[in-house]
């Protein structure tokens, strides 16, 4: 795991320079979800591919922005599914954005998830690894230094609500207003990395993208994004469910599977597997 975790490490330094540089215009090329891909995430997805395919004990990577896995080693035990650079479209407007690590043992599946990662490129570069632990680490002067062990309180203060409003049932959205008027701050970005992180570090508080009118199944992928921050907030001491189920239970036919999810401290977890056991 070492080896991954410096491949990551790498990685990070990598993309934070490719980030710097002036030219971030659209390519000719569509990633896995027919949209238009940034040449910054085409070039983050080659960096994060290159470092891996150093690293012997990783047999298979797949990137959000390919539609099949590449096999690296035959010898290698991890799978490796990853999301180059979530929230892209925020860099030319300078918003955090972030890359996001599922480690799997064996074959891709959140019953055989090991380990998760994600780094977040803002004012500063962090980086987040849970394995038995929640780990915080900074990018100090080319290196990254532990920080702290994270956990979650029972009850947080923010809000992140995703999908576009127009689309939720309205069960939903009577259940992310009754959390403002419980005194809930709204904190949504439109990336999914820098609004984990700020609830995750501000001890907790409810990030969520329902399943939709447009997008019923939910928008987020299940091995590169969903299982990930899974696997951090419930390592964190939270939770993460589809409405109903702990999303750690579910499985996946395709690499690019999504789930409708939600994320957050246990407080309010609670809050919506009850407003979901009536509604849903």
């Amino acid at each position: 795991m070492r080896d991954i975790f410096d491949a990551i490490q790498r990685s990070a330094i990598r993309i934070k320079n490719a980030i710097d540089v002036k030219d971030i215009g659209y390519s000719q090329l569509e990633n896995s979800s027919g949209e238009t891909q940034l040449q910054l995430d085409i070039q983050c997805d080659l960096i994060i591919q290159e470092e891996f395919s150093k690293v012997s004990s990783v047999h298979t990577i797949a990137s959000e922005e390919k539609e099949k896995e590449i096999l690296l080693n035959e010898s290698g035990k991890y799978f490796v599914a990853y999301d180059p650079l979530d929230g892209s479209s925020l860099v030319d407007v300078n918003l955090s954005v972030g890359s996001i690590y599922g480690i799997y043992e064996g074959e891709f599946g959140a019953s055989n998830m090991v380990a998760s990662c994600y780094v977040v490129h803002g004012p500063r570069v962090e980086m987040v690894f849970a394995e038995n632990k929640t780990k915080l680490y900074l990018l100090q002067n080319g290196e990254f230094e532990f920080v702290k062990e994270i956990r979650l309180n029972e009850k947080g203060k923010l809000n992140a609500p995703g999908g576009t409003q127009q689309n939720w049932a309205p069960y939903h959205k009577e259940m992310v207003d009754s959390f403002f008027a419980e005194g809930y701050r709204l904190r949504y970005s439109g990336g999914m990395v820098p609004d984990l992180h700020q609830i995750l570090l501000k001890g907790g508080g409810l990030f969520s993208y329902p399943g939709t009118s447009d997008k019923p199944e939910g928008k987020l992928r299940r091995l590169f994004e969903v299982f990930p921050f899974a696997f951090i907030y419930e390592k964190s001491g939270g939770g993460a469910i589809d409405g109903k189920n702990d999303l750690m239970t579910l499985g996946h036919s395709h690499i690019h599977d999504t789930a409708v999810c939600f994320f957050g401290s246990n407080y309010e977890i609670a809050r919506v597997k009850e407003v979901y056991a009536k509604n849903a």
